[in-house]
């Protein structure tokens, strides 16, 4: 036992190698993963004195946990069978499937990574591209709400830069976890969405056993009292309108409410800008009619350098407003549809309609709006013209601007000027033909809100000169 040996040197490294590893594994990990554990859970309790809604213990489970408890869920487990039985395959593949659509729903909630990098980011960006205005927002009715309900923004869907403005506004109610498209499964921006708490979705996919998958997914979360975010129209609107809603989503949460176990209360968002960053993306694809769209690396690169640019020089005015609204929270147990009404779509209809009603009303759509009914108009006749509009908007108690009349026109021409939407002869400005695909865009986003057509409006401020 005593007596020495001999071995080649390589061995004698690969064993050493072994032993470290075995030490750093049973000793030396388990006692640094519980060192930052405890640091981790010490921070977390801080953050939640500060906020209005305190970070769930369902968000902060480990991501491989709740994929195990989502694949072995009995109902993801019937769903299972039943794909084996239909599609034929054995049932060990057809569970492996499901663990697939696990993996890639979950997401990886990191409280360091949402507070102290996404809320920053967030901050950062929305500031330095938009003048930030909440509009509608009741600070009585969202601070009653139960601080224990299940808590879904409802929103409608006008750019990507909408999950960035929501995610800073609503920094002190808590984290909120996205639903969010294919589009933002690529490296490197996954592995970050993820740690923001969002959970990827297919928009496209008709399988049961991923519908179950994912319907198992919204349901654990929302009894879990995970504040979540949603977006009805399941997608980016095409032409600026509301577009009707998708069941998706919302019918999930629905058919598992349980008032007894959590309240589940919708929060209405509406939000608006004066430059969509996306709008001839969008514009095209609507054309197209394609929904899958995919901006040319080049083009994009050729325009961030180009933003980058007006920067470093100073000529960068940044894109208008950007405006966001809270509409009357909808609280699912005391939500009383006509008895004929399917109530996933009487909840649904209900929302979009309380989207609607609080869209914010900012200047380029509402000059769009007028420059688009007359065939010319002058900077006085629009400004007229907008002030009727904010007169008519406050008697029936709508969102308005908040800046005056001259303001918001002769801002609003400016930048459609600059982007080549409008020509000015003399003191007439017309429409060319880029604005006419791009316009319609915008005022079409604020439609709703206008029971006289603009083109009365203009005509009449133009009779008065």
């Amino acid at each position: 036992m005593t007596q020495p040996i001999t071995m080649p040197l390589w061995a004698f490294v690969l064993v050493l190698l072994f032993a470290a590893v075995t030490f750093a594994s049973h000793f030396l990990f388990p006692s640094v993963r519980w060192f930052f554990r405890k640091r981790a859970e010490r921070a977390i309790a801080r953050l939640n004195e500060r906020l209005q809604r305190p970070i769930e213990p369902f968000k902060l489970a480990r991501r491989y946990d709740m994929i195990q408890r989502l694949s072995y869920d009995p109902e993801v487990t019937q769903a299972v069978v039943e794909y084996a039985r239909k599609e034929q395959v054995p049932e060990n593949v057809a569970f492996e499937k499901a663990q697939q659509y696990a993996r890639e729903i979950v997401p990886s909630f990191s409280a360091t990574a949402y507070f102290s990098v996404g809320i920053r980011l967030a901050r950062w960006l929305s500031k330095s591209l938009y003048r930030i205005r909440l509009d509608s927002f009741d600070r009585k009715a969202l601070a009653d709400i139960d601080p224990q309900a299940a808590v879904i923004f409802v929103m409608n869907h006008r750019s990507n830069m909408d999950y960035v403005l929501v995610t800073y506004l609503a920094a002190n109610a808590g984290a909120l976890s996205y639903a969010v498209g294919e589009w933002a499964r690529v490296w490197p921006l996954s592995p970050l969405i993820r740690a923001m708490g969002a959970y990827f979705i297919r928009r496209k996919s008709r399988g049961a056993l991923y519908r179950k998958v994912l319907a198992r997914y919204v349901q654990m979360a929302t009894r879990g009292g995970v504040s979540q975010a949603v977006f009805p129209e399941g997608g980016l609107s095409l032409d600026g309108k509301l577009a009707p809603p998708r069941m998706g989503l919302l019918s999930y949460v629905i058919e598992d409410f349980d008032p007894e176990a959590r309240e589940v209360i919708f929060i209405p968002v509406a939000l608006n800008y004066d430059r969509v960053l996306e709008d001839t993306i969008l514009i095209a694809a609507d054309k197209s009619g394609q929904r899958r769209f995919q901006p040319p690396l080049l083009n994009v690169l050729r325009r961030v350098s180009r933003h980058f640019l007006q920067r470093l020089t100073g000529r960068f005015r940044g894109f208008g407003t950007a405006s966001v609204s809270f509409g009357e929270p909808l609280k699912l147990s005391a939500f009383k549809p006509d008895a004929k009404d399917d109530l996933t779509e009487a909840v649904a209809t209900e929302l979009m309609h309380r989207i609607s009603e609080v869209t914010p009303v900012l200047g380029v759509p509402l000059v769009a709006g007028h420059l688009l009914a007359s065939d010319k108009a002058t900077a006085a006749a629009l400004e007229q013209a907008v002030t009727a509009s904010i007169a008519d908007l406050t008697d029936r108690n709508r969102p308005k601007p908040r800046r005056k009349a001259n303001e918001i026109v002769r801002d609003a021409l400016q930048r459609m000027k600059a982007r080549k939407l409008i020509a000015q002869s003399g003191d007439q400005f017309t429409v060319t033909v880029k604005g006419r695909d791009v316009l319609p865009f915008y005022a079409n986003s604020i439609a709703h809100h206008f029971s006289a057509p603009a083109k009365g409006l203009v005509e009449n401020a133009a009779a008065a000169e």
